[in-house]
């Protein structure tokens, strides 16, 4: 595995076990506001800690933005999607491992931070409501990280940027999906827990890929990207 590869899977290992962890293991304590701001400091803490060797960006989407903006190659695309899903999984089974050590937990009762929506999940937003939302996030999401980390961006504040950008995210819609806009984040908790978080993994995989993509065209195109910053390519 190469540098860029281990550093995304620990990076995107690192976002689920913090984010998702808090919500399993401490979901009850801290509620929503705490869950948000451990997504947003995971990001923080990757950026600043792994960001130099790959970029840290943690996500298939983002780096779906990437590569549809000339800012990343095909090879390199696949290398870190690949480790992001492998990081997540990673994460999402140490934290189920740490969850069983609880007498009373089930992750057929108590989840493993699993995104959805519909009756039963959270707030019972419908499969519109789901699916508007997580391409609006993640096109944004994506949109500030591409801004932030463009040449003439301000140095030493893309991580701090992204990572209160997410936190915000999540503030607007875990009622809404428990916020995705990472298919490997999704991923990642669906495989343990099975069933419905399975069977609505597409929206999740689609929405953020296609917000992501959106972003990336966009920006790439010079339409959110400085006019200072020459294109790629």
């Amino acid at each position: 595995m190469s540098s860029k590869a281990l550093a995304e899977f620990i990076g995107t290992f690192i976002l689920v076990f913090f984010g998702v962890g808090s919500a399993v293991l401490m979901g009850a304590e801290i509620g929503f506001h705490g869950i948000a701001m451990a997504f947003g400091l995971s990001i923080v803490a990757a950026a600043y800690g792994l960001g130099a060797i790959s970029g840290a960006q943690l996500n298939p989407a983002v780096s779906l933005g990437f590569l549809a903006s000339g800012r990343m190659g095909a090879g390199d695309f696949v290398t870190y999607c690949i480790a992001q899903i492998l990081g997540a999984v990673a994460a999402a089974a140490v934290v189920y491992l740490i969850a069983s050590g609880k007498a009373d937990y089930s992750i057929a009762q108590n989840g493993l931070g699993q995104n959805g929506w519909g009756e039963g999940y959270n707030g019972g937003y419908t499969l519109m409501s789901a699916l508007l939302f997580e391409f609006v996030a993640t096109f944004l999401f994506v949109t500030v990280i591409l801004g932030a980390t463009q040449t003439d961006a301000p140095a030493g504040f893309a991580g701090l940027a992204i990572g209160l950008t997410l936190a915000g995210i999540h503030l607007v819609g875990i009622d809404v999906t428990g916020v995705s806009v990472n298919p490997a984040r999704s991923i990642g908790p669906a495989i343990f827990a099975g069933g419905q978080a399975l069977s609505q993994l597409w929206l999740f995989i689609l929405a953020p890929l296609a917000g992501g993509a959106l972003a990336g065209a966009l920006h790439g195109a010079g339409i959110t990207r400085s006019p200072h910053v020459k294109p790629r390519g």
